[in-house]
This record gives C-alpha cells, structure tokens and sequence, in this order.
C-alpha cells in the first residue's frame, strides 16, 4: 500500500500569512510616499513610475529662500519638479540634490523646481542657503517652507514622512515627483529609480507629450 500524502496545508498557509505581512510591512507603510498607487512603467516609455492620470496635484503657496511667496499653481503651462527635503537629512537629500541638478544640466532649458521642506525648524534661511551652494543649486531652485501647520497640511496632501520620524524613515520614501503642464501628478521616482538621466528624460517626455 502506498504512504498517504502527507498534509501540508497547514505549513504552507502559514508560509503565506509570513510573505504577505512582509509585504505589507515593506510596501504598505502609512504616512510615506510608497501609499502612492503607481503603475509599472514598462511600455509607458517613462524611466519613473508613472501615476494614474487626472490626479491635480494639491496646491499650496509657501515662502521661498529669498522671502518671496510662490505658490504651486504659478508654475502651470510646464513642466515641474517637486520634492520634499530637508537641510540635515544628510547624504540622503545631498544625492537626491545632486541628481535633480545633474537633470537640470542636461535639459535644453531650465525647468522649475520647487523643493518644500520637511523640517521648518531646521530649514532657516542660512542653512538653506548653505545647503543649495553645497550641491550647486543656488539659484536653480527654490526652496520653500512654512509655519508647521501649513507644512503639515503639505505633507498629508502628497503622502510625505516628515524628518520627524526619523533621518531612516524619510530616506526610505524621499521621492521626486514630476507635474505636467496641466499640473497633474505624472510621475513619481523613488530615491533608487533616481539618475540625471531619467529624470531629463521623462522632463523631456513630458514637455514633449
């Protein structure tokens, strides 16, 4: 007589169970820029994710580096850049810096940049000032802050993890998002997916689209 199959539902149910917390704890996390839905980019032609279309992008308006108020809905009609960062985040915000002005040397013309910050307390004007000439970007960007209050609003709007909850939670959602000329959420990049390249070349598909 043949051995009876050993059962082995029990032991693979909980091998799911195990995967699907794991994912849920890497991919799920609330408060970062991964509850962002995105689409695979493949056969978009975009480096990025791309986002589903005919979300607008919340508006806001905060003060620049040099005391001037911008609001987001000023740079409509192009292409824009958008990120959130703060001075002492350290490497993490000095490479996703140094990756947008790499773009920005490589676009034909210059694209707006809007970088909000996520620490306003440690953003004060000398330390933004000192943060842009260190990764060249002094006069290229601007950089934008706030009372706490409306920068909160901010970050809840876009799905931001705040410097708050930690110099290693932030660097694991610091993203770069792209707005088309509508002001649509378009794409987003995630600090890993980011490279001078990818970003000129989806600003260009952009403009060009």
């Amino acid at each position: 007589m043949r051995p009876r199959p050993r059962i082995v539902l029990p032991a693979l149910s909980a091998v799911l169970l195990v995967a699907l917390i794991l994912a849920i704890a890497i991919g799920g996390a609330p408060g970062g820029s991964s509850s962002r839905t995105v689409t695979a980019s493949a056969g978009t032609g975009f480096d990025g994710a791309e986002l589903p279309t005919g979300r607008l992008a919340p508006g806001f308006a905060l003060t620049d580096q040099g005391g001037q108020r911008v609001s987001l809905a000023a740079s409509r009609g192009g292409v824009t850049v958008l990120t959130f960062l703060y001075t002492g985040c350290g490497a993490p915000c000095v490479v996703i810096a140094q990756q947008i002005r790499g773009a920005l040397d490589e676009l034909p013309k210059p694209v707006p940049v809007l970088i909000v910050s996520a620490d306003p307390h440690a953003d004060t004007p000398a330390n933004v000032r000192r943060f842009l000439s260190a990764v060249s970007l002094s006069g290229r960007v601007r950089y934008l802050t706030g009372s706490l209050s409306q920068l909160r609003r901010i970050w809840r709007a876009y799905g931001v993890t705040p410097a708050s909850a930690g110099r290693e939670r932030f660097a694991r959602y610091a993203s770069v998002l792209l707005l088309d000329r509508q002001g649509q959420e378009r794409v987003l990049f995630q600090s890993e997916q980011l490279t001078p390249e990818a970003l000129s070349h989806d600003i260009g598909k952009l403009q060009n689209g």
